[in-house]
This record gives C-alpha cells, sequence and structure tokens, in this order.
C-alpha cells in the first residue's frame, strides 16, 4: 500500500506508519518528515502492516466488554428469577412461608439493598457513561468510509515466490523452502539469530526470546525468555561461545549466558541507551559491543570483570539503524536517517573511537555492511539499487562506485533483517522490500543476484547460517518460521 504525505513541504513522501495515541492533534498518518511532531509519544506509533493488528485488538477489546455485559445479564437474569415469585407478595403470606424461610428471605433483600447502594447505582452510572461514549463514537464514524477487508484465508495461502537470476560459468544455487519445517508464529518476531555451528536459533517474539534447538531444518523450542518489557528487535550470538546479546524496544541491551543443558539466564542487563536499540555488532574476541539506537547514539560497552559503557558517539542527528564492522575490527561504519554514512576508526594508541569520514547520500537507508576493510555495501531507501562503497588508496575515503539493481516491489520498507555478507561463500544476503536478494560476489568484483525470494510483505526478519546451509527468516504474509536449505 503506498500514500503520500500531503502535508506542505514534505516532498511528498511516503506514509510510513501512524499514531494511535488518542491525545495527538496532528496528522495520524506520518512520514519521515512528520516524526518530529510525534516524538513525544513516539512509543504511540505503529507501522502500517502493524496496524491492522491493533485494528483487530480494538475490535476484540469490544466484544471482550460485550461478553462481560452478557454474562452480567445472564446473571441478573439469575436474580430476576429468584426475587420474581416475591413482586406480588403479600404478608398475609407470611404463616405459610415459616420462621426460617422468612429470615433467610428478609436477609437476601437486605444483601440487595447493600448492593442497591454501592454495586447497581455505579453500574448504572457506568451504563450511562457507556452509551454517552458509545453514541459520541458512533456521530464521529458514521461518515467515514469504510474499508473493505479482503478475504484473509486467500491472502494466507499466497506461498512466497522464488525468482531467480542465474549466471552463466557460476555455480547456481538456490535457497528452498523446506514447507515441512515451518512453525506458525503468530505474534511478530523482529530478530531471529542462529549460533556459530547452527545447532540454536533464538527469536525475538514481541517481548520474548523464544530458544529453538535446530537440527536439519526442523525446530524445537527449549526454553523462553521474558526479561525484556517490550519489543526484542536485535539479536547476536558470540563468535567464540553460545552466550547471545539481545536489544529491546525497552532501551535495554541484555547479555544471556549458557548455564547447562541448552539453558540461558541473564547475566547482565545494559542501561545507557534512552531510546530503543535497533541494531548491534559484536567484535570476534566477544569482548566488545557496538550498539545504535532511536536516541541517535552508537555506544562501545568494553567487557571487564563487567560489561561497561566506555564511549559515545554522537555526530547522527537521527535514528541509527545499521552497524558493521570490518575485517580487520577497526572500523565501523553506521548509517541514519540523517542521510549520511559515518566512518568510525579505533585508534591505535588510545583505542578509542572516532569518526573520520561522513558520507553524504542523496537518499538516507536502513542497512549496509562491510565486504572487506576496503569495500562495503548501502541500501536505500526504496530503492531499486544497491550502492557499493570503495576506499581510495590516496586518499583513505570510501565513495560509491557503482549501483546494483535488486529486487524491491513495495512502496516502503522497514530496518528489520540486517545486511549480512559470508566471507567462506562470497554470499551477500540484502533485504529491500518485499524481497530478500542473495548476491554472489564473483573474484573479479562483479556482484550478481543469485536468487530473489518474494515474501509479499515489507515486514520480515532473517538470518544466514554460518556455513551457508540455511535462511531462516518470518515474514508477516505467512506469520511462519520458515527454513530454506541451500541447493548447490
Amino acid at each position: 500500500m503506498q500514500i503520500r504525505c500531503t502535508q506542505v513541504d514534505h516532498q511528498n513522501q511516503y506514509i510510513t506508519g501512524f499514531c494511535i495515541d488518542n491525545t495527538c492533534p496532528n496528522q495520524r498518518p506520518y512520514c519521515h518528515f512528520c516524526l518530529p511532531s510525534h516524538v513525544q509519544h513516539i512509543n504511540k506509533l505503529t507501522s502500517q502492516e502493524l496496524l491492522s493488528g491493533w485494528i483487530k485488538e480494538k475490535s476484540l477489546m469490544v466484544q471482550n466488554v460485550y461478553k462481560n455485559v452478557q454474562e452480567c445479564e445472564i446473571a441478573l437474569n439469575s436474580l430476576i428469577n429468584v426475587i420474581l415469585p416475591y413482586i406480588n407478595f403479600n404478608t398475609q403470606q407470611l404463616p405459610d412461608l415459616g420462621l426460617s424461610q422468612i429470615d433467610q428471605f428478609i436477609k437476601g433483600l437486605c444483601l440487595m439493598g447493600e448492593c442497591d447502594e454501592k454495586l447497581f447505582k455505579q453500574l448504572l452510572q457506568s451504563i450511562e457513561q457507556t452509551k454517552s461514549f458509545v453514541n459520541e463514537i458512533l456521530k464521529k464514524i458514521k461518515n467515514q468510509k469504510i474499508i473493505k477487508q479482503k478475504d484473509n484465508s486467500q491472502i494466507l495461502q499466497q506461498q512466497p515466490k522464488n525468482l531467480s537470476i542465474l549466471e552463466p560459468n557460476l555455480n547456481p544455487f538456490a535457497f528452498d523452502l523446506m514447507k515441512e519445517c515451518s512453525i506458525k508464529q503468530d505474534e511478530w518476531c523482529s530478530a531471529i539469530a542462529f549460533n556459530k555451528d547452527q545447532s540454536i536459533v533464538v527469536a525475538g517474539c514481541k517481548n520474548d526470546i523464544n530458544v529453538f534447538q535446530h537440527l536439519q531444518g526442523k525446530l524445537n523450542q527449549i526454553q523462553q525468555l521474558s526479561e525484556h518489557t517490550n519489543y526484542v528487535y536485535t539479536l547476536n550470538f558470540m563468535k567464540n561461545t553460545n552466550n547471545f546479546v539481545s536489544g529491546s524496544f525497552d532501551s535495554s541491551i541484555i547479555i544471556w549466558q549458557l548455564i547447562e543443558n541448552n539453558k540461558w539466564k541473564c547475566q547482565q542487563k545494559l542501561n545507557g541507551h534512552s531510546d530503543s536499540i535497533y541494531c548491534l555488532q559484536i567484535n570476534n574476541t566477544d569482548d566488545l559491543i557496538i550498539s545504535g539506537s532511536v536516541d541517535e547514539t552508537i555506544k562501545f560497552w568494553m567487557k571487564q570483570d563487567q560489561w561497561l559503557c566506555q564511549q559515545t558517539i554522537t555526530d547522527h542527528t537521527n535514528i541509527v539503524y545499521s552497524l558493521s564492522l570490518n575485517e580487520q575490527q577497526n572500523r565501523l561504519i553506521s548509517c541514519s536517517d540523517d542521510s549520511q554514512i559515518l566512518v568510525i576508526v579505533q585508534q591505535m594508541l588510545d583505542k578509542k573511537w572516532s569518526v573520520t569520514q561522513r558520507i553524504k547520500v542523496d537518499q538516507w537507508g536502513y542497512k549496509l555492511c562491510f565486504i572487506d576493510d576496503y569495500q562495503f555495501t548501502f541500501q536505500p531507501y526504496c530503492k531499486e539499487q544497491m550502492d557499493i562503497y570503495e576506499m581510495d588508496s590516496n586518499t583513505k575515503q570510501y565513495r560509491k562506485t557503482k549501483e546494483i539493481s535488486v529486487k524491491f516491489g513495495s512502496g516502503i520498507d522497514n530496518w528489520q533483517f540486517p545486511q549480512q555478507y559470508l566471507k567462506s561463500k562470497g554470499l551477500l544476503v540484502n533485504k529491500n522490500g518485499y524481497y530478500v536478494n542473495l548476491i554472489k560476489k564473483k573474484q573479479n568484483g562483479e556482484f550478481i543476484i543469485q536468487q530473489s525470494i518474494e515474501f509479499n510483505t515489507y515486514t520480515i526478519s532473517g538470518q544466514l547460517s554460518d556455513s551457508g546451509e540455511y535462511l531462516i527468516t518470518w515474514d508477516f504474509r505467512s506469520k511462519e518460521i520458515q527454513i530454506r536449505k541451500c541447493r548447490e
């Protein structure tokens, strides 16, 4: 769905989400230029695809209230049935009842008196308020155009399409869906990660982290971790252990330690950011974590006795979406909504990190990735092209040298599913809009699309295993965690 913003000076940008704060006076559909007017309630912003879930949630809320009202009606009917015989009661009938029955009857009426003073009056007031509020809502939406819903069953039956562009003289490969291994995952899954030997998978499912054993494409859940208080946005395994790190909408980073019998526990919680964590990088020696956040900062966390924040970079002026370390682990690149790519280099003497280059881009983007020490890729937002940057041997500065055509197929995108380059296979994974593009780097430096997998939704998360054997994904359309196996 492509909708353009009609606000003056917003350059006809596409709508990227909706504000659901009930006190907000501003336009509810927002583009990136609208975001400053919603900054006071940024946790009340939702994407286009999550909007349908929010609408469903509101509908279910009304249905639940209606169900409770029905149950209340049943209870009151039961009370009426008990009281009904006494409506025309004549005191001359008292001798026929006996003292015990009269005593119980009067006690019951006394209790009703208490209810009349407390419960019934409150209930009547609530009913009047509810009727008034419902009438107000009905008046407001009476003349609004009702959007006809599509047949959900038909939508869910659509399967991702595999579109392959194979170049002659290359060993062709394709990732084939292992349909029998797919597992249903209705809750939004924004991050998935394999451990180093692909025996463990972790998936961020709303606030929780589900831990699975993985064997030849089959997943078996062994644990659920519920330490975060809001959506889990990033998951990264350590390089040398089965410990992993998570970042969340709740602004915290958690170090998860493997204890025994394939069980993990919270080893340490890092609280330094003031807003959501969108991206994480861990170095090859597992003693440095780098985090990027909606709070516009990049933080460097060093492991000593405990993990401590040693440095903060504040050169971005908007959300930090993606981070990538080079092979030597001494250069970091980052991209942001501020249309800048920062090159941040670790100094030899004091080991501090400093910004050495600011690359202005025509179109900001969510994703970038080092290929080696001298080359990186960058995906501009909503473009059917991926940019290649290379280091100039004389100036030691990076500049754009070429553009690669990639599949997109959507009007909007999001930051999920970081770019990933697997050097052993010369394989780059680039999620762009509706597509996951699998791109081969040839020995002569050319980049060739080997396969493009279409998901019919831009809400996709996933990762390629370190061996290059498995591609795991979750998408909003199928609402499944799916495994694809490489066939060469």
